[in-house]
């Protein structure tokens, strides 16, 4: 990669996570002032914790209703290809996190029309037709960095030409401005680093959306 290529961004997202939402929003704020060349990718909190019976009966809903937004990104990807991802999954976070719809029908209804796509690919929320193609695209995020972590995960330039994913980074409320860019620097920094793998510490405020 030369430097006046557009910096490779692989962006693994559940459309129902806040987290990722927030992230997501940050990195587009960042490839505003920077080049970059984002990718997305879906991945699902419920196969994630598919299993598992300990999980607040508040979240196993979520996880629940999660099928239907994630399953028709996957399926918008599977006929119209990459570059629908990104604005559905806009449209999809806009009325499920800043509109609380949630991950209703009407949401996809509405993000769908938005993105200028298909109405009836919402048939797919309640098909499991692509869920192979689902569970790949969680796979191969998760394989890059492990199955005790969730959404967001992000692939970003590494070493010696290679590519560093972290799950993260997790931050409330998305920064803008500089400290948007600030964070963006730091995260590349640290994954050019060999050798490092993590920073962490426990969530002490809740999703802050603006």
């Amino acid at each position: 990669m030369s430097a006046t290529d557009p910096t490779p961004v692989d962006f693994w997202f559940d459309p129902v996570c806040p987290w990722a939402w927030m992230t997501s929003r940050w990195v587009l704020g960042v490839a505003e002032h920077r080049a970059l060349d984002i990718r997305w990718h879906v991945m699902s909190l419920a196969v994630l914790n598919e299993g598992r019976d300990d999980l607040p009966e508040r979240y196993r809903r979520l996880l629940t209703e999660g099928w239907g937004p994630v399953r028709v990104v996957t399926a918008a990807r599977q006929q119209y290809g990459d570059d629908v991802i990104g604005r559905l999954y806009t449209a999809l976070g806009t009325r499920i996190h800043l509109q609380g719809i949630g991950p209703s029908r009407e949401s996809i209804k509405g993000a769908l029309e938005e993105a200028g796509l298909a109405p009836d690919l919402i048939e797919y929320a309640d098909q499991d037709t692509y869920d192979r193609e689902l569970r790949a695209s969680h796979q191969e995020g998760i394989d890059q960095v492990g199955q005790e972590t969730g959404t967001p995960v992000m692939a970003l330039p590494g070493p010696d030409g290679g590519r560093t994913a972290f799950f993260g980074p997790v931050v409330t409320p998305a920064p803008r401005g500089k400290a948007a860019l600030d964070l963006w620097d730091g995260l590349l920094l640290l994954a050019s680093t060999p050798g490092f793998y993590e920073l962490k510490r426990s969530r002490t405020q809740g999703p802050v959306f603006d």
